[in-house]
């Protein structure tokens, strides 16, 4: 089974605080924080939810968290706690998802938190040394999950695909967070579409450029991820007709 997305060691590696960049010999040094799995899952029914961040670094760190907004849903709903510590090497600090939301979800809502290790070292380089610290980011995607809402280990059957005209359109008719590969076809044609990210909201409709080659196909096909992002086999369903 392959993966959409790197694993957490290795997921979304941003490189920030370039610091005393000098000549001769330069020794770059990163820290890494890894959370202990590869999306947040908070559900509303426990109103909260939390993971382990292991500071993987020989030498203490601090410990930064921040969520992020998706562009399609800049709602604020819930808060991490805390957002900011200090990890000793080897040692693991347990961070806390707590919702805030004043109404009921109603589906699944999509967040992203960045874990990122802020460096401690104090000691000092060698004369004529060149030290570069380098901060490592991960970038987690968050699940919220409403209360009452049945847990789904397919939720990609329940998208929608149709042609209107020669236009590709995907709608999410269901409560729940589609993720996939942004690259799919449309059979028997095998005409190539990209999605534009790789997932689809509740209650979404994307549409994509249109593809004459594709005007006559009957099937789409594409590769769905689970919630951890792990990706599947190949699925290929129903390509309506739809008039434009």
């Amino acid at each position: 089974m392959t993966r959409l997305h790197s694993r957490p060691t290795s997921l979304a590696l941003a490189c920030a605080g370039l610091t005393s960049l000098l000549a001769w010999s330069p020794t770059a040094h990163a820290d890494g924080m890894i959370p202990e799995t590869s999306v947040v899952i908070v559900h509303e029914g426990e109103a909260e939810a939390a993971i382990k961040v292991t500071n993987s670094d020989p030498s203490p760190a601090l410990l930064h968290v921040t969520l992020e907004h998706i562009p399609e849903d800049q709602t604020s709903l819930l808060f991490v706690t805390p957002p900011i510590a200090r990890v000793e090497a080897g040692e693991s600090q347990l961070v806390r998802f707590i919702l805030s939301n004043t109404e009921p979800l109603g589906t699944q809502r999509l967040k992203r938190v960045i874990f990122e290790g802020l460096a401690q070292n104090s000691q000092p380089g060698k004369p004529g040394e060149a030290r570069v610290s380098v901060n490592v980011r991960q970038n987690l995607p968050v699940i919220l999950h409403p209360k009452g809402l049945a847990r789904n280990a397919e939720p990609w059957k329940g998208l929608r695909w149709s042609l209107q005209g020669e236009q590709l359109v995907v709608s999410n008719p269901t409560a729940y967070v589609v993720r996939l590969a942004q690259e799919l076809y449309s059979l028997p044609s095998q005409t190539p579409w990209q999605l534009p990210r790789s997932y689809v909201l509740p209650g979404e409709r994307l549409t994509l450029a249109g593809n004459p080659l594709a005007k006559e196909d009957g099937q789409v096909r594409f590769t769905p991820a689970t919630v951890y992002g792990f990706a599947v086999a190949a699925y290929e369903t129903t390509l309506h007709q739809d008039l434009p």
